[in-house]
């Protein structure tokens, strides 16, 4: 395994910690942590941040099923639940990570095969429901209800999670016996969710949630722009479940009201990120957990330019923390980035107009195919200004200089999209890998998808 850099002063202060929203009980502020004096390269950041990250879902990883935690607290206080809850969604992200780790030599092909032969298996095994699996799993491979009546399959996590089986399979479906083993495994997995059921009896909309408990009850239809449009594309794309393009077009695109965009900050949103209320833009996640594989470059359909989407997406956060309208400590061109996170009130969605004064690295970080210069200036401020705000698995999940506030903890779904995200700015493997596949392709094509040549 090639040495890189991760000599990086991460000065990881000793915390004593409760619940979210307990300060730190260091002497020295967070916002007066200057230590780093070498001038590090962008690659050497680069390496460093993709290194860590990647690692949450390697050496990190629930040593049973391979998998990614839900969460990961380096002060081992776990409030709600314990540490080995096995996150669906997540454990995409973490697949596609773990292929990050081959590409820039952390682990070897074959250390990466052995572990995707484990999680398959267990996902084999694992209970799914009409083929989908559900959010949380236990170690046995048993589901874990996320709240009261989500204890069956989730269609959401389950599209992150195949976006992720699929790049994996790519990977390795021209390779040596093993690995085409491993490719038709996958295959089948692929086949076996039954997307179409989710419209709840042919209805021109996918439902989120379905229980063999509770059936229908979550009654969660998705529509509207925000994180889901893999699960539109999957399902269209299904060689053994596929849904009708009106479920995309009435369900999704809401009979076209999903164009009825806005501008924020000098830039077009593209889409109507939110239905129900007057808020501009989502929360900065939106432009990340679909487009890991995803490729948004060159991608539109009859509703919107994809890569304008999301560049401006991140723009305009950026834009926002640099006006810096509540006046918030350390906001500007160096810190910035709103999303879901942990924060000071516990889980919270950040973004403007539902500003908490709290950052999220994942945002700008998992930015840098649409931002680089904006989202390396901060890399380049939390590891060498910042350094207590990073630990073992990269930058902890959230901070506020405002209130001199961090938690040494961990979510997978926000650490997962930084070392993917950043491959795709460097090299565009997970975007080559995912849609290379025929059925990711065909499913583009019966969506009315154009994508680049």
């Amino acid at each position: 395994m090639r040495l890189i850099l991760i000599s990086i002063a991460l000065a990881v202060a000793s915390l004593v910690m409760g619940c979210n929203g307990q300060k730190t009980k260091k002497e020295k502020s967070v916002a007066d942590n200057t230590s780093a004096t070498k001038a590090y390269s962008d690659e050497e950041l680069l390496d460093s941040v993709q290194y860590q990250t990647f690692n949450y879902f390697w050496d990190g990883a629930e040593p049973i099923s391979g998998l990614a935690r839900e969460r990961f607290h380096m002060d081992n206080v776990y409030p709600n639940h314990d540490k080995d809850i096995i996150t669906t969604g997540g454990s995409g992200f973490g697949l596609m990570a773990i292929l990050v780790g081959v590409e820039r030599k952390f682990i070897t092909r074959q250390q990466a095969l052995e572990r995707f032969e484990k999680i398959v298996g267990f996902l084999e095994r694992a209970d799914r429901f009409h083929g989908a699996w559900p959010h949380w799993l236990l170690p046995s491979g048993k589901v874990t209800p996320f709240s009261k009546k989500d204890n069956g399959g989730d269609l959401v996590e389950t599209a992150f999670l195949v976006q992720g089986l699929l790049a994996v399979k790519e990977y390795f479906k021209d390779g040596n016996e093993r690995e085409l083993k491993l490719a038709d495994k996958i295959q089948k997995l692929w086949e076996g969710v039954e997307w179409d059921w989710y419209t709840k009896n042919g209805e021109d909309v996918l439902y989120w949630h379905w229980s063999p408990e509770y059936n229908w009850e979550m009654n969660f239809p998705v529509g509207g722009y925000n994180e889901c449009l893999i699960m539109y594309v999957l399902a269209a794309a299904s060689p053994t479940h596929s849904i009708k393009k009106s479920v995309y077009e009435k369900g999704w695109a809401l009979n076209g009201k999903i164009t009825n965009d806005t501008t924020y900050y000098g830039l077009e949103t593209e889409l109507n990120h939110y239905e129900h209320d007057k808020a501009q833009v989502g929360p900065l996640f939106w432009a990340h957990y679909s487009y890991l594989g995803l490729n948004p470059k060159g991608l539109t359909d009859q509703y919107a330019d994809y890569w304008k989407l999301n560049v401006n997406h991140a723009m305009i956060q950026y834009k926002y923390a640099v006006d810096n309208p509540k006046g918030y400590k350390g906001y500007g061109e160096n810190c910035w980035g709103l999303t879901s996170s942990y924060s000071i009130k516990g889980y919270a969605g950040h973004r403007p107009g539902m500003d908490l004064g709290v950052i999220s690295p994942t945002a700008a970080l998992s930015s840098m195919p649409y931002t680089p210069k904006e989202s390396m200036q901060f890399l380049r401020f939390i590891y060498t200004k910042q350094d207590s705000l990073v630990g073992k698995y990269g930058p902890y999940d959230a901070f506020s200089l405002e209130n001199n506030w961090y938690l040494p903890r961990y979510l997978a779904i926000d650490q997962g999209p930084i070392p993917v995200m950043i491959e795709n700015h460097r090299s565009g493997l997970l975007w080559k890998l995912f849609m290379a596949n025929t059925d990711v392709q065909k499913g583009l094509d019966k969506l009315g998808f154009k994508t680049q040549e």
